[in-house]
């Protein structure tokens, strides 16, 4: 039975009496929504770390709330995916608080991957892996935009900007140094540790380095932690590229490294390495690498001024 157009208003329409009050009901809304129903954004690439600012942050939440709601999208599987706002969400939980003020929009992956690392990228502090992932991610996300605009583009003979020109102009940086970072994310989890300075036993490893590093096979790469380790160095630029080119023409071994990491660098100095599980017991773990390095030079500073004093006063003593 075919149905007639009378000229009714739609359902939806009847539940409000002006245009104006149709247009606010489709507007996004700010929705109180409990912190148990989100879950964080599949492969975050920005760790939520009990550091300075995140202890900042928490006073803050405790003193003034959240100023910002979060951004959030619905789940299929039930709940919400939080796109932006996981740091937020955190101060909440540390201040026991059960919910968040927080927006819930519609996003495919791949605008939902976009507005994560853009809300993120420009913090003060981010590890450079973190970095490296959240290029990655989102020029995957862009690359995939790019191909559906070329399906549907009518215009013949349009040139599209490569994605990786495009991610370079939004942050502000060359293309060839988005790739550095980018490649950071092919590193084993120990030596992007040491990229970060917040390895267990206080190695550092330098980006450039790092890069070459990078394209060593896993297998090679667990076997460098280990030599790492044992030798208490860590490759130059000069020596990672050097193990680059031996693991490309398939000639790298352990005993290599060993001996590569074991011969003088120019300028090298002597250092000390102390594993971070012998110092950890003795700072709270809200402590990061940072202030910790800064409370020990400054009690040797201490235990240096009051050397001088004992010998200072043995001497007095035998005058």
């Amino acid at each position: 039975m075919n149905k007639f157009d009378l000229g009714l208003p739609k359902f939806e329409d009847t539940l409000f009496s002006t245009e104006e009050q149709r247009q606010e009901a489709r507007l996004e809304k700010v929705m109180k929504i409990p912190i148990s129903e989100i879950h964080d954004f599949k492969q975050h690439p920005f760790h939520v770390r009990m550091d300075e600012d995140m202890v900042k942050l928490i006073d803050s939440v405790k003193e003034n709330g959240v100023l910002m709601p979060a951004l959030v999208r619905p789940d299929k599987n039930g709940g919400y995916e939080m796109v932006s706002g996981h740091r937020r969400k955190f101060a909440l939980e540390q201040n026991g608080i059960t919910e968040i003020d927080a927006i819930v929009r519609e996003l495919d992956d791949d605008q939902a991957t976009i507005i994560m690392v853009d809300s993120n990228i420009q913090r003060e502090h981010i590890l450079p892996t973190e970095r490296g992932f959240a290029y990655r991610m989102k020029l995957e996300a862009m690359k995939h935009q790019g191909k559906r605009n070329d399906l549907t583009s009518s215009q013949v003979g349009t040139k599209l900007k490569r994605a990786d020109d495009m991610l370079a102009e939004q942050v502000g940086e060359s293309r060839n140094q988005i790739q550095r970072f980018i490649r950071l994310t092919y590193l084993v989890k120990e030596l992007r540790n040491m990229v970060d300075e917040i390895h267990e036993d206080g190695f550092t490893i330098a980006l450039n380095p790092a890069y070459e590093l990078s394209f060593l096979q896993i297998k090679e790469q667990n076997e460098l932690v280990e030599v790492i380790k044992e030798t208490l160095a860590t490759p130059s630029l000069a020596q990672a590229q050097e193990l680059k080119r031996k693991s490309q023409n398939e000639e790298l071994s352990k005993d290599m490294m060993m001996d590569m990491l074991l011969a003088d660098k120019p300028n090298q100095k002597e250092k000390i390495s102390l594993k971070m599980e012998e110092i950890n017991k003795y700072f709270p773990k809200s402590y990061t690498p940072n202030q910790k390095k800064e409370i020990i030079l400054k009690l040797l500073g201490e235990w240096h001024k009051k050397e001088k004093e004992n010998i200072l006063d043995n001497l007095y003593s035998h005058m």
